[in-house]
């Protein structure tokens, strides 16, 4: 009798995770970090207090943002990995809904779970979501309004959309004049959505509404020592060069002289090439210099006897914002001025943001560049602020792109859930019980939302589903009230571009973490050990 070892294929400390095992950790996974973030989702959500470890050890930061908290933590799980990485596309594409599409692709996987129990293969479940989807996709199509041709109208939905954007964040006590204050730095950008040319500055002291927007550019930066304060007509040469003497650096080299007076030619040496460099930059015509490292006491002495303002060591984004809104080129050499592309703005003068001086561009070639500067008590405050800020301002831009909008409220996600119910009535075999799945996970949105807010959701949610299936198609959750209201007459109004994101991007991500069977975790690589010790 012969006995048969089992064939080993993998290394010896690898690990491999076959059929239920890994579709359950996968679930599993996937199921906690939608948890995680769920409490976030709504006006009423609630925040995170994130502690930083390791070279920022003790840094606090509070937030509800979901792709902030999801970035910031560190998972091991493969199918959590997938879905924080999905929530970074969203807020890269779009900018807003990243809570919403991992909560919803989480929610996926929980019903997915159940029907796997139930003995319904993967493969069945994934045609099921793949025409759930579909259906979803063109009720939320069908269910759009586009009031681009009448600008009254767009300016009015983009001012419900930041304030629906900002009800979920730390400006929501302040939306109507941070709306404002979005929509017309949007409006600002022409239609471009060069969200670039907005720049945004924080400055701790007053309170959040004593934020403001600043048209031109400021940089949070000061003029040379006797350089002029104010200078109209402007012609800027931007440069990243160093203006410090261009040392040979040899290692473990020496110089040695045999008097005071070597030394003395030898600085002396040093301060003709300073000049020479100075030299060719003055010959570029130019009365502002804008260098991103640091100009030193001599050059600067230079500079203020030639009556240029000479500004150093602006920050790497600071001069490409700078170059983009002047209309300027960067440049690190100086030998041909006339290839050189110089920046132009009526004004450059000094302006005071509470206790810090700033130097404010006016008139600028790029007309639609601004600057919006947050007041606030604290850091935690300001960068939360800056984050609600940028969510309202990409969805604002996206909107400018794409005008169609959908309702909020919760009133979009079961319009879908609704649709996708009547045609899985409509649907023969288990692909129907699979788009059943797909709506209910849809209604864990709104769901969602009152629970946060602390009140009966399974009461709103029962009233939300009945009134839609009345076709009453404009209804959705009044948080303010704790009842379902008509989102047409309350404003609350949503870009329909997010919306759609959010349904695509997760049952994708669902559907790839459901594909799954195997888990291959590969050996560890192992550290070679000095020979020389025993």
């Amino acid at each position: 009798m012969v006995s048969l070892n089992p064939v080993r294929i993998l290394k010896r400390e690898a690990e491999e995770d076959k059929a239920e095992t890994a579709r359950l950790s996968s679930f599993i996974g996937a199921v906690a970090i939608g948890d995680l973030v769920k409490s976030t989702l709504g006006p009423k959500g609630m925040d995170k207090i994130l502690v930083s470890q390791g070279r920022n050890e003790g840094q606090v930061g509070i937030t509800n943002d979901g792709a902030t908290i999801l970035k910031a933590i560190g998972v091991d799980n493969p199918a959590a990995k997938i879905l924080v990485d999905m929530s970074h596309v969203q807020d890269d594409e779009v900018g807003d809904g990243t809570t919403s599409v991992t909560v919803l692709a989480a929610e996926l996987l929980r019903e997915a779970e159940k029907l796997i129990d139930q003995k319904i293969h993967p493969q069945i479940i994934i045609t099921g979501w793949r025409k759930a989807t579909q259906v979803a996709r063109d009720a939320l199509t069908a269910a759009s309004m586009d009031n681009s041709a009448d600008t009254a109208r767009f300016n009015e939905d983009l001012l419900n959309i930041a304030r629906t954007t900002l009800s979920s964040k730390i400006l929501s006590q302040h939306k109507e004049y941070f709306s404002k204050l979005a929509v017309d730095a949007v409006l600002r950008l022409k239609g471009s959505g060069n969200l670039s040319a907005i720049q945004i500055i924080k400055k701790t002291g007053g309170t959040l509404e004593d934020s403001f927007l600043e048209e031109g550019f400021l940089l949070d930066k000061k003029v040379g020592l006797h350089q002029p304060k104010r200078v109209e007509n402007a012609r800027i040469l931007i440069a990243n060069t160093p203006m410090d003497t261009d040392k040979i650096k040899v290692f473990g080299s020496q110089v040695r002289v045999d008097s005071m007076a070597k030394i003395a030619e030898m600085e002396l040496a040093e301060k003709e090439k300073m000049q020479d460099k100075v030299n060719k930059i003055l010959k570029h015509n130019a009365n502002v210099f804008i260098n991103r490292q640091l100009i030193y006491n001599y050059p600067e002495q230079l500079f203020a006897d030639a009556g240029v303002m000479a500004i150093e060591h602006a920050d790497f984004d600071g001069i490409e914002r700078l170059a983009l809104v002047t209309g300027g080129e960067i440049v690190s050499t100086f030998d041909n001025p006339e290839l050189v592309k110089l920046g132009h703005c009526d004004v450059i003068e000094q302006v005071m943001i509470g206790e810090d001086t700033l130097l404010r561009f006016g008139g600028v070639a790029l007309g639609e560049a601004c600057t919006i500067v947050i007041r606030g008590a604290t850091q935690q405050i300001l960068d939360e602020a800056e984050r609600s800020l940028h969510d309202a301002l990409c969805v604002l831009a996206a909107t400018v792109r794409e005008t169609r909008t959908v309702y909020g409220g919760g009133c979009s996600e079961m319009l879908m859930a609704c649709a996708v119910q009547a045609e899985a009535a409509r649907t023969p075999g288990k692909d129907s019980v699979a788009m059943e799945s797909f709506a209910k996970a849809l209604q864990t949105l709104p769901t969602a939302i009152a629970d946060n807010a602390g009140y009966d959701s399974a009461q709103l949610i029962s009233e939300l589903r009945a009134a839609h299936s009345q076709g009453f198609n404009t209804m959705g959750l009044d948080m303010d009230q704790g009842k379902v209201g008509c989102m047409k007459q309350l404003g609350i109004t949503e870009s329909f571009v997010v919306k759609r994101q959010v349904v695509l991007s997760a049952s994708e991500a669902a559907e790839m973490i459901l594909r799954v069977d195997n888990i291959i975790k590969c050996a560890p690589r192992k550290r070679t050990q000095d020979r020389g010790h025993c």
